[in-house]
């Protein structure tokens, strides 16, 4: 089987997310067990109100996530190979057996607080979308400095990327963008500068916390989104979650990955459907679905017909 599951990050929740998951008993299942850990209701994570907070919505990202994964893996399928952008490595890292859902829990509320208290105002993170990367990093030269950061933060495509920074340096880099030809230049749902050195200090705090959760090695390929490379060790993956927060994302090159390593479906678990884009201009000769508005038994179905391709 040659199928690649792929985890949304920051800016793809939507209101009501959790209670619109599909009514099963592991779904019911994974919603106590994060209420358990939290010791609050899970189901109040996703009002609109709620989701100003980016601890609510990284815990959203994550309950979604391995709630529909168990949905799709209790009816047979399974991935060969799962990723995640951003705060999506974590279910990612879940699904692969490296780390317990319980933990994940823990770790993502406290990731989120880390970093929503670091920058909880006049930061955040823009998309970029009609140049290339040379331009844009051009762009992010001329604007950033001390007193108004700027950085990459997400290369998403060719002609697709993010910056992370101060208001004021983003607006900046938006408008010249705009002048340079860019098709759009749009804020993103995120309120804190991710991916870039702003975070360096949260997460080695959040470092701190990883050294006392046990954690496995992947029992399939989980593929890192800084990285685009398998990591294959308990040790590897405990980095990889715990800085990928002040890393810089390639998520270009870890599809690109999945695909020459042979993946030909890549599923996009919930919620939204920006990676299934992203994914169908590299899948030339295969498919990128989202579990957001398909079938089970479609998604279960394209899953048996790739197994029986790639045995």
């Amino acid at each position: 089987m040659s199928s690649f599951w792929a985890f949304p990050g920051q800016g793809a929740q939507q209101p009501g997310m959790l209670h619109g998951l599909p009514d099963h008993p592991l779904v019911a299942q994974c919603l106590a067990e994060a209420s358990a850990v939290l010791n609050e209701d899970a189901l109040t994570l996703d009002t609109a109100a709620a989701l100003q907070s980016t601890r609510a919505v990284q815990l959203c990202l994550l309950i979604a996530g391995v709630a529909c994964t168990r949905v799709l893996m209790a009816d047979g399928n399974a991935p060969d190979m799962v990723a995640g952008l951003s705060i999506g490595a974590y279910p990612a890292a879940v699904i692969a057996g490296a780390l317990g859902f319980s933990d994940a829990v823990r770790l993502v509320a406290l990731r989120g607080e880390l970093m929503q208290s670091a920058y909880p105002q006049g930061y955040g993170m823009t998309a970029l979308i009609g140049l290339d990367q040379p331009a844009v990093e051009s762009l992010i030269a001329r604007i950033h400095s001390d007193e108004s950061p700027v950085y990459l933060a997400n290369i998403n495509a060719d002609n697709q990327f993010v910056v992370a920074g101060c208001d004021e340096a983003m607006a900046a880099v938006a408008a010249l963008a705009k002048e340079q030809g860019a098709a759009a230049a749009k804020r993103l749902a995120v309120s804190v500068p991710s991916h870039c050195e702003l975070l360096a200090e949260p997460a080695r705090t959040l470092a701190d916390a990883f050294a006392s959760v046990s954690l496995s090695a992947p029992t399939l390929k989980y593929l890192s989104g800084s990285t685009a490379r398998p990591m294959l060790s308990a040790d590897k993956v405990r980095d990889d979650l715990a800085f990928n927060m002040c890393r810089v994302i390639d998520w270009r090159s870890t599809v690109q990955t999945a695909y020459e390593r042979g993946a030909r479906l890549q599923i996009e678990l919930p919620p939204g459907t920006v990676l299934t884009g992203l994914a169908r201009r590299v899948f030339e000769q295969g498919s990128a679905v989202a579990f957001q508005g398909a079938r089970l038994d479609t998604l279960s179905a394209l899953s048996r017909e790739e197994e029986r391709r790639h045995p």
